[in-house]
């Protein structure tokens, strides 16, 4: 993996995008959908359409799923997506656990006011989003948006590799904060950008365009934006990582019953028994 280092990774990522959502003739497109639904195992049982009805690899990437694939769980606070948890903790001193013996900063994540104000004592939860996965991204609580943060970065992978041998990856690399007020305090959910991820797209806002910007770009929102348990916050086009953000106040309403499952489902209870 070493050869990752001399890679032009974001030229790499654009043009990989572009690649992803090029149409095909319809008989091509329908063996390219078919053949990479077959190699990464993706139940085609659960989405909303036929594989053959999307017209580029993109598109099926991006899938929504049937109505009812995903029921969201009865406790207050449920997975915001489909994933394997790489790792979890408390997030301390300002520094969350990236792999063992590494660490990062918790205010160069968000790049946001008062970082440590919000979650320093609370939680964290990294999901890695593996290609099989479906990756629409969705609100693990009742709250309101209340800012986003686009965090200019690299794209580095965010594979197992880069994990253990690029100190602060998640730091690195590309990134969108959205913040989420509730009454226990925020829950933020951070888009991490990676190698071969068209880009990070935002479904309450149209004017964002990720591996284009030059700087940091930061959205407040006033009045905030009302979002449900369950409800679609944004996607990536080609797959990457959710880091989770929690406040005090939710680590102490979860820390006894956290579900411990490495693998989990959107909507899934994030307790152990809903409450």
């Amino acid at each position: 993996m070493w050869i990752v280092k001399y890679l032009p990774r974001k030229k790499l990522s654009k043009w990989v995008g572009r690649w992803a959502f090029t149409r095909f003739p319809k008989p091509i497109q329908n063996f390219i959908n078919l053949s990479f639904a077959k190699h990464f195992g993706i139940n085609l049982n659960e989405t909303e359409f036929p594989y053959y009805d999307y017209n580029s690899l993109g598109d099926f990437f991006i899938r929504r799923l049937k109505v009812g694939a995903r029921p969201l769980g009865g406790a207050s606070l449920v997975h915001p997506c489909d994933s394997r948890i790489a790792e979890k903790g408390k997030i301390f001193n300002g520094r969350l656990l990236q792999a063992k013996g590494v660490d990062y900063s918790l205010e160069h994540l968000t790049q946001i006011e008062n970082a440590m104000e919000k979650y320093d004592q609370g939680y964290f939860v990294t999901y890695y989003l593996s290609p099989k996965d479906y990756h629409r991204v969705h609100s693990p609580v009742d709250g309101m948006v209340t800012q986003m943060m686009y965090c200019t970065g690299d794209l580095w992978p965010v594979n197992d590799w880069s994990i253990l041998n690029i100190p602060g990856v998640y730091t690195e690399n590309e990134r969108v904060y959205v913040e989420i007020a509730t009454e226990k305090g925020p829950i933020g959910l951070v888009f991490v950008g990676a190698t071969n991820v068209g880009s990070i797209a935002i479904k309450f806002e149209k004017k964002l365009f990720t591996n284009w910007k030059v700087s940091a770009q930061n959205y407040t929102y006033q009045p905030p934006i009302e979002v449900k348990k369950g409800e679609e916050i944004g996607m990536f086009k080609m797959g990457s990582t959710i880091v989770a953000l929690f406040s005090p106040e939710w680590h102490q309403e979860f820390k006894n019953t956290m579900d411990t499952n490495t693998t989990v489902k959107m909507g899934q209870n994030f307790f152990s028994s809903a409450k």
